[in-house]
């Protein structure tokens, strides 16, 4: 499978936005997930609610039926997602 196509199976529909999911993007830029929304946070006046907003716990459940993932795992927190502009803005920041 190519980048491309890896990149694609990222990108899930919520609140009819196309979006990525912080660890996804962490994975992705080669960092940790707290790392990158620690840098976010720093920057958050560059992320308006159509740029990044946090998964409500029945979102994050319906996806994480989508994705595979356990409910074991080291999350204290819900995810963030990131709209296309978002992960734009996201590429600008030093994490």
């Amino acid at each position: 499978m190519d980048e491309l196509s890896n990149i694609q199976n990222l990108v899930y529909e919520v609140r009819g936005k196309n979006i990525m999911l912080d660890f996804d993007l962490a994975d992705m830029y080669q960092v940790e997930t707290k790392s990158l929304n620690l840098s976010v946070k720093r920057n958050i006046k560059r992320f308006p609610p159509d740029f990044m907003f946090q998964l409500s716990l029945e979102e994050w459940n319906s996806l994480r039926l989508q994705i595979e993932t356990s409910k074991r795992g080291g999350r204290r927190y819900l995810p963030y997602a990131f709209t296309e502009q978002g992960v734009a803005m996201l590429s600008g920041l030093t994490i």
